[in-house]
This record gives C-alpha cells, structure tokens and sequence, in this order.
C-alpha cells in the first residue's frame, strides 16, 4: 500500500466513525513511514496516537493494530514521568558505532537470550547499561536498537519531572517508575542521567542528594533480571562513583572517525535515489566532517538532498536526483559554527 491509501483508509475510518479500524489504520501508517525513511512525519502521527489514546476510557490493554503496538491506561501519577512508552523497530543495522562498542551491545543482548543458561550456572544477567559520550553520536539510537533487538516495551522516563522540587519526592517518584517497570518486565531509558546529580547543590542539601543516590542503588539491587535499565548522559564525571559501581556496562561512544562519517553516508543514501554532483569531493568532504557527530553529519547530508531536489525540481524526471556537494560543504560548516558557538 502506498501512503496515499494509508490516507484513504484514514479519512473513510473517520468518517464512518470506526475507532478501531481508524487507530489501525494510522498505526500501519507510522510503520510505512518508518520503512520509507519518514521518520518526523512517523514521530508526529505517534505522538498523535498517543495523544488519542490518552482520551479512550477504556480500561485494560487496548490493542491498536498489531501486536507490537498496545497501551495500557496508566495511574496518572506514573504517568506524568513517562515521556513515551513504545516498541522499536530499529535493530544492528541501523547503529553505526564502534566495533567494541557493537561487540558489547551484542554480548548484553546474548545474555538476555541465554537466561536459562545463565540461571543454571547461578550467573547474573546484565541489566544495567549506561552510555556516554557527545551528544548526537548514537547514545538514544542504541537504546531504541537494544529495545528492537530485546523486543521489550520501552519506557522512556520524564526525567524533569521525576526530580522534584519537594523535599524526598524524588526517591518516591523513581521508585514508582521502577516497580513499573518490574511488573510490567519492560526497559526503562534514562537521558540526561547526570541530571540526578544535580537535584541539589551539594552545600545546601547533602542529605536529600544522598537519599537519592540510596534509593537507586536500592532499585538496582532489585531489579528483576528480566527488566532493563538504560542511562545516557553527556557528563560521566558529573554522576556518583557509587551509582556507576552498580552499572554492568559501561560504553562510551566517540565522534566518528572518516570510515563511520563513510558509513553513515553509506546509510542515509542505501535506496540508492540520489548520487553526489561531484563523487571525487568526496574524500575532502568526509575530511570535513570529522568533529562533528553522526546526528551533524546526517542532518546536513540530509538538509542538502532537499535543497538539491528543490533547486533541480524540473530536471528529475528520468535521471537520479543529484546531491550538491558544495551545498553540503557549506551546510557542514554551518554545523560546525553552531558547535563552536555553544
């Protein structure tokens, strides 16, 4: 089907009033907007969705469209620290990182398929990862590729509102996130963890960061094997040594390197649609790009097919559309300003 009928099937479920058939219809939607690389306009019918859902007064599990997509009518109290609760469909081929760093990811996933080997040996399943690095180098990317690969509900925590202002709300509030999370076996993804050290400066309430860092040691330490948790943070050196202790996996993920800038331009243009102007500035522009991040160079990459397609709009009828390298040149130096700006 194409997304004109995915339209059509909408438009006719709504006018007919059929709730069911209209939620399944748009969830078929955001999976072929996913597969054809429409990413943002998937994110926003998700949001959508979730914003429908959000409305029914049914209660239980609702299913919409396959199995892979359902919600559960949540206590409002958890449900305010929840910014998603979702399935992914990203797996290894998707992540372009380090090998160690692949390497790694591969093994925690092997572990979580091998439990009842483990359990035999009385050996623990790791279950606490924790990422660090630059932003925009793959950090919330892997998380959604361990959830695909897991095939786990992931939970994504609204970390600003679970630290609270009022005097041992915090503790209280993670833990009703995590007995969540325990009950309903799922992973719960952290962004921005190191924000947690700084719910106080550490002259004015030594005592309320402490009960804090306690009570996460105390929710790691019972978590169920089967449950996941996923920290990123940009600043590793901020979070306290004792939390990083409990963490079973530590990996960092750097900028990257001329071959991973290669790989992710490799990526973003695998339907083979479009081709470079001028393939031999090729080398001088992955060059280029070193010191920025693959979220960067991917953004400009894409910026740049775009405007190159706007620009060319009346010469695209037979031939493949062609990418302007030295559009992308200066979108790459556009990026870098805004890094050195910051």
């Amino acid at each position: 089907m194409s997304q004109l009928d995915f339209i059509r099937e909408i438009a006719k479920y709504g006018l007919e009033n059929d709730q069911e058939k209209l939620l399944a219809a748009l969830t078929e939607l955001i999976e072929h907007s996913k597969k054809t690389k429409k990413i943002n306009f998937a994110i926003q019918l998700q949001s959508l969705l979730k914003d429908a859902i959000k409305h029914q007064q049914t209660s239980g599990l609702v299913k919409v469209g396959s199995p892979k997509h359902f919600l559960r009518e949540e206590d409002k109290e958890v449900n305010e620290f929840i910014i998603e609760k979702l399935t992914s469909d990203y797996a290894f081929e998707n992540l372009v990182c380090s090998e160690p760093v692949r390497r790694e990811l591969k093994f925690f996933i092997q572990e979580h398929n091998s439990t009842e080997l483990l359990n035999k040996f009385s050996l623990p399943v790791s279950n606490k990862v924790i990422f660090h690095g630059p932003s925009g180098c793959g950090k919330t990317l892997a998380a959604y590729v361990l959830a695909g690969e897991l095939e786990k509900m992931m939970i994504v925590v609204n970390l600003g509102a679970i630290v609270s202002s009022k005097l041992g709300e915090t503790s209280k509030n993670l833990a009703k996130i995590f007995r969540k999370a325990s009950l309903e076996d799922t992973i719960i993804f952290i962004d921005e963890f190191d924000s947690l050290g700084k719910i106080r400066d550490y002259s004015q309430d030594h005592g309320e960061m402490k009960r804090v860092v306690n009570t996460i040691l105390q929710l790691f330490d019972y978590l169920p094997q089967s449950s996941v948790v996923i920290a990123a943070t940009n600043h590793l050196e901020m979070i306290d040594d004792a939390l990083l202790r409990r963490f079973d996996l530590r990996l960092k993920f750097d900028l990257p390197d001329e071959a991973h800038i290669q790989e992710i331009i490799d990526k973003t243009l695998k339907s083979n649609t479009f081709q470079f102007d001028d393939p031999k500035k090729l080398p001088a522009l992955r060059k280029k790009c070193i010191g920025l991040s693959y979220y960067s160079i991917q953004k400009s990459l894409i910026t740049s097919i775009k405007r190159s397609i706007f620009d060319n709009a009346e010469n695209l009828i037979a031939l493949k559309p062609k990418i302007d390298t030295k559009l992308w040149s200066s979108l790459i130096d556009e990026e870098k300003k805004s890094i050195s700006k910051k």
